[in-house]
């Protein structure tokens, strides 16, 4: 089939309503449900990530599969769909057959999953591979998380999120929105907001904006050797529970002499979380990974 033929095949699906009402895909609020429908839009978020022909794609949670379609017109060599909906995979059922091979849904919760091996499991290449996709807004933080521990793994990452979730990983230190999300995910990747999408694109319509999020994952050499990411995680959460205290009292549910560990990383104890810098935060990730005593 040759490129012409095979996207006027997926052109003629039928459009994405008709698909969700002959399925009943009424949207769970228990699944963080928020369909996109403009084929403008996941077309567009396709492109985002750049040419895709010759790479692996993850997407989690497709739904009536609007991004999967423009991932597959935008040239992906494979995309693999992760689905928890068993409706959902019903739906996926024509496109599946459209796709000729470079679709795969498999049925599972995405957080169970270890996402970076389902090529070699698949028999598909490994590499190149990313990861791309309209996160449920329920689990959006933890599937971002743990795309942290993975990040070596993606060539990119082009993720939609919550608009004060996408705002917290791009964040700058000392900014209003600068957390312990900005500091794990930076501390491996360069974040950038590409763009906003308003309530009104989705089927039904969240009562926040989304955006979409580019993540490129540092090389090893650009990274530099940095604490365990486990390592950063407790600091981070330590130092952030209670941000507007000073670290020295903030840090007390790390270790019980949190002056001592202040004092190992060179950071003064009346200073606040959201002033340390990513570096800061790297010293204070290797001087606790050195404490004698920790609580």
């Amino acid at each position: 089939m040759d490129d012409r033929d095979y996207l006027a095949r997926l052109e003629n699906l039928p459009p994405l309503r008709e698909v969700i009402a002959a399925h009943s895909l009424g949207a769970k609020k228990g699944l963080g449900q928020h369909f996109l429908l403009d084929l403008n839009l996941t077309n567009k978020i396709a492109r985002s990530s750049g040419d895709l022909h010759g790479v692996t794609v993850i997407e989690i949670g497709p739904g009536p599969g609007g991004l999967t379609r423009a991932l597959l017109a935008a040239g992906a060599e494979s995309v693999i769909a992760v689905e928890r909906d068993r409706r959902c995979i019903a739906a996926l059922a024509p496109l599946v057959e459209v796709a000729e091979g470079r679709l795969r849904v498999i049925e599972a919760d995405a957080l169970t999953l270890d996402l970076p091996s389902l090529p070699a499991q698949l028999g598909l290449p490994a590499r190149p591979l990313r990861l791309i996709a309209n996160l449920p807004y329920n689990v959006a933080t933890p599937l971002m998380v743990r795309a942290v521990y993975d990040a070596q793994s993606y060539q990119q990452m082009t993720l939609m999120f919550q608009r004060e979730v996408a705002r917290r990983i791009v964040a700058a230190a000392a900014s209003e929105d600068y957390g312990r999300l900005a500091v794990l995910v930076q501390s491996v990747a360069r974040a950038r907001l590409d763009f906003e999408l308003s309530p009104k694109a989705f089927t039904p319509a969240p009562a926040v904006t989304s955006a979409i999020v580019q993540i490129t994952p540092l090389s090893r050499s650009e990274r530099g050797e940095i604490p365990a990411l486990k390592t950063i995680e407790q600091v981070t959460q330590a130092a952030f529970g209670q941000r507007r205290k000073m670290l020295r009292s903030a840090l007390t549910s790390l270790t019980s002499d949190p002056l001592a560990l202040l004092q190992a990383a060179g950071i003064d104890g009346t200073r606040r979380a959201e002033t340390l810098s990513l570096t800061e935060f790297h010293r204070l990730a290797v001087a606790f990974e050195g404490l004698d005593t920790i609580c």
